[in-house]
């Protein structure tokens, strides 16, 4: 795709997303979408195919910015379980504050956008846990790939399941999948580090 297509993408995304958290998905046409971001409605069928296509690209452009701070965030950690609370946390507090991922789970406008993260999660849940186990076993390259990638999973869909239903304070959660993780792996707290 060329620079310009990226950017008609990101144009239209960007609208998308404005105009969801402002009328729910409902309220959302394409044809607004396309004025919002000046272009026409045939062109925004052609990118996204249809409006659940449109929706459904916008939470997974979301995830992907999750991700990438996530990516960021166990950078910053030379230690496991250090890292796995840090970025847990990161995405609690990060959801907490999001317009859109409350739009999605709370169903203002309408129920429709909650099985992006329920079940019809694949793209979102499937994208994340392989870049951070990607990203993870890079970083920590002693870690068994099959048994880190199988954690990940767990700890991608507790995260997600903790966004919709919080149960306990973000701290207290980071820090129990982080034990979760650790454990899994069969390495203390602190015992496993990055290497330099």
């Amino acid at each position: 795709m060329s620079t310009a297509g990226r950017s008609v993408r990101e144009s239209l995304l960007d609208a998308a997303a404005e105009l969801l958290v402002e009328r729910g998905y409902r309220g959302v046409r394409m044809a607004d979408v396309a004025a919002a971001a000046g272009v026409s409605r045939q062109t925004v069928y052609n990118e996204f195919g249809d409006k659940w296509g449109l929706a459904q690209a916008v939470v997974v452009r979301d995830n992907d910015r999750y991700v990438d701070g996530i990516d960021r965030v166990l950078s910053e950690h030379r230690d496991l379980h250090a890292a796995v609370r840090a970025a847990v946390l990161f995405t609690l507090e990060t959801a907490a504050d999001d317009r859109l991922t409350k739009l999605v789970l709370t169903g203002a406008g309408g129920d429709e956008l909650l099985p992006l993260l329920t079940t019809r999660a694949d793209p979102v849940l499937f994208t994340a846990r392989d870049r951070l186990a990607e990203h993870a076993l890079a970083q920590w390259p002693s870690l068994d790939p099959a048994a880190f990638t199988e954690v990940t999973d767990a700890a991608v869909r507790l995260t997600m399941s903790h966004i919709m239903l919080p149960s306990a304070p973000p701290e207290m959660v980071a820090e129990m999948i982080a034990r979760m993780v650790t454990a899994y792996m069969g390495v203390p707290e602190n015992g496993v580090r990055s290497p330099g």
